[in-house]
């Protein structure tokens, strides 16, 4: 931590401990007073499905929750909202500010528990109501809020130890607010029988949610958790203008969103994460703002949304011709807002066909494929506004480097079925903490024809399962080249670092016939005989075949390894000199470099070591073959490996 980011904290222990005192958290809430009209950002009647929702909303009345892993998860009559599902711990209902979230005795896993206490599945209930106007699921959204106040006091417990996620609970709970008709809804009335004081108590701790999120703004954060404490800040100050307070809200959220989107995102569309997961936060935060903005007539700068377009391209730019878009960094399926049912539709398809519409970009329509639902709760007319769209004329030539967060890809026959695409990684480790980067440098990633053969593996966890958590975030969980069997970087705790390496990219070129990519990294500078790395990556796109070339600047002897790690649907067979990766109709003759010595092995689902393993989504992992090549060299190596990509008969 920085000294500044000491301070901040010490700062915040001693709030705490004068608000636990009293001296600060009985401020009296203000009664609140009609105002201006608010104008929803979410249409109640789309063109969607309604039996889904039905189906999804009937399973969470009948007490029936799926968190992360977990399905089929009854989190009790009522919920448990301090309990964390998976262990069954109860975290004690302590001042949220002095509670240790990192410990997993005290509060289990803390994603777990936060998980249910966004209240996403709220939403889903509202939906339901505005699809059928049935007011059972008017009467579980009563029954839920209420056991929540009770049990989440302000400003005690879990639930209250920190801003982000009270954040995005205010954003879920707007949305949910809309739909059941907002300020002025009949059912706040006619249904006063079974939701007693709801309206009452609801805008109490939405007042105190935002007056908490207000006070307790990251000021120095290891990611984009700013982003989201600003989105949600800005929407209650727009959902709910019944307090001057609100005003305040908007203006301080304002700001921050303006220049967060600036700060936190690199001019490339690149998150300075270097994170999928933050990539997705963001993104998803800065267009729900601009969505609610335009619907009240607040408009955001041209430079803000020009980042936002950026990020979508830049997303839009990774994402091969099967959809696939690599996990870099942190990535999980968390988010902020699920309007959908749609099982198969990723998040980012569902940002790309939003950004379509909002930026006419007939480009992100293509990688889209189709209009999702959520884009259909978020923007009226959206089918007629998408379907206006010609994902031809408006196609732009495909962007393929990205000097600021340092990705490359390089590429034969983009965008067709034929298409060859390598992602090719010499960015930094993070921006500031680093806390979601991983020790990745020089990694790259394959598919062919939309079909993923060498990924990255993912995250799996995060606060809880710390052997775990060091694997995904190590070299090793990565399709790069590992020293002394040493990560790049030196991990200091789930979300820190000790010691950071550095990478940059010394050489991009691209033509018609060869797309050429070098970067190096310092991580392995730190040893008592320093080694630099430097890749070398090269396509030729009518030969079809990709060139990896690894300098090992080094005067003594070191253990070096080579990561290739294949998909969980990838078959992996040996051959002379190297192996072969195929799946479905195509293959990858892959020759690995010859040294005295060099042994090759196939590693797949080890616990000792841990190897062979993909995290598609948080705490699930399926076994997946990973290569390793090993040897000992004597000093200064150039180590060639070379892949051949072919069609099968």
């Amino acid at each position: 931590m920085t000294p500044l980011e000491m301070g901040q904290r010490v700062l915040r222990a001693v709030r705490a401990r004068a608000e636990r005192a009293r001296l600060l958290s009985d401020r009296p809430v203000p009664a609140p007073r009609p105002a201006a009209v608010f104008r929803p950002w979410i249409h109640g009647a789309p063109r969607v499905a309604a039996a889904p929702y039905i189906a999804a909303a009937d399973r969470i009345a009948e007490g029936w929750l799926d968190v992360f892993a977990l399905r089929d998860l009854d989190p009790g009559t009522p919920p448990r909202w301090n309990r964390d599902p998976k262990t069954g711990i109860e975290a004690p209902l302590v001042h949220g500010s002095l509670l240790d979230c990192g410990d997993p005795d005290l509060v289990g896993d803390i994603k777990y528990l936060w998980e249910p206490n966004r209240h996403r599945h709220l939403v889903t209930l509202a939906q339901a109501y505005a699809l059928t106007g049935n007011a059972k699921y008017f009467h579980v959204i009563a029954e839920q809020l209420d056991s929540w106040f009770l049990a989440c006091p302000y400003p005690l417990g879990p639930n209250w130890a920190s801003a982000s996620e009270a954040a995005v609970r205010l954003i879920n709970w707007s949305a949910a607010w809309q739909l059941i008709g907002g300020m002025d809804s009949s059912l706040f009335q006619t249904e006063r029988e079974f939701c007693g004081q709801l309206q009452t108590h609801w805008l109490r701790s939405i007042y105190q949610h935002a007056e908490f999120v207000r006070s307790r703004h990251s000021l120095h954060p290891a990611d984009g958790q700013l982003t989201a404490e600003a989105a949600g800040l800005f929407i209650a100050g727009l959902t709910w203008p019944h307090w001057p307070q609100a005003r305040v809200w908007l203006g301080a959220a304002g700001e921050l969103l303006e220049r967060e989107a600036l700060e936190q995102c690199a001019p490339d569309g690149v998150s300075r994460e270097q994170a999928l997961a933050g990539q997705q936060l963001a993104l998803e935060a800065l267009t729900l703002c601009l969505l609610a903005g335009r619907a009240n007539g607040r408009r955001f700068s041209s430079a803000y949304e020009a980042r936002v377009e950026a990020m979508l391209d830049f997303l839009a730019s990774i994402t091969d011709c099967g959809g696939n878009v690599p996990m870099f960094g942190d990535a999980d399926e968390a988010g902020i807002l699920n309007l959908t049912r749609e099982k198969v539709f990723s998040p980012y398809k569902s940002l790309l066909a939003t950004g379509a519409i909002l930026f006419k970009r007939g480009d992100f329509k293509l990688k889209a494929g189709s209009l999702d639902e959520q884009t259909r709760w978020l923007l009226a007319d959206a089918d007629a506004r998408f379907g206006a769209l010609d994902s031809e004329r408006t196609r732009l030539p495909p962007r393929q480097q990205f000097p600021h967060g340092g990705y490359y890809v390089l590429g034969a026959e983009l965008e067709t079925a034929n298409e060859i695409r390598v992602l090719a990684d010499a960015g930094p480790l993070g921006w500031r903490g680093a806390a979601r980067g991983h020790a990745d440098a020089l990694s790259f990633t394959l598919s062919v024809g939309g079909r993923e053969l060498l990924v990255d593996p993912g995250t799996y966890a995060y606060h809880a399962q710390a052997r775990w958590r060091q694997y995904f975030r190590g070299t090793s969980a990565h399709n790069t080249l590992r020293v002394d069997g040493l990560d790049q970087s030196v991990q200091a705790g789930n979300f820190l670092w000790l010691h950071k390496a550095r990478a940059g990219c010394s050489l991009w070129l691209s033509s018609a016939h060869k797309d050429s990519f070098e970067g190096w990294h310092d991580g392995y500078m730190r040893l008592p005989d320093p080694v630099k790395h430097r890749r070398m990556i090269e396509l030729d796109k009518k030969a079809r075949r990709v060139l990896i070339e690894d300098t090992l600047e080094m005067e003594e002897e070191h253990d070096v390894e080579i990561f290739f790690h294949c998909s969980e649907l990838c078959a992996v067979d040996p051959v002379p000199g190297g192996f072969v990766l195929s799946r479905k109709n195509v293959s990858v003759r892959m020759i690995l470099p010859e040294a005295a010595d060099a042994q090759s092995r196939i590693h797949r689902g080890s616990v000792a070591p841990i190897l062979g393993w993909v995290s598609r989504a948080f705490d699930s992992r399926q076994p997946a073959p990973t290569i390793v090549w090993r040897a000992r060299l004597p000093g200064h190596a150039v180590l060639r490996t070379e892949m051949a990509v072919q069609a099968l008969a």
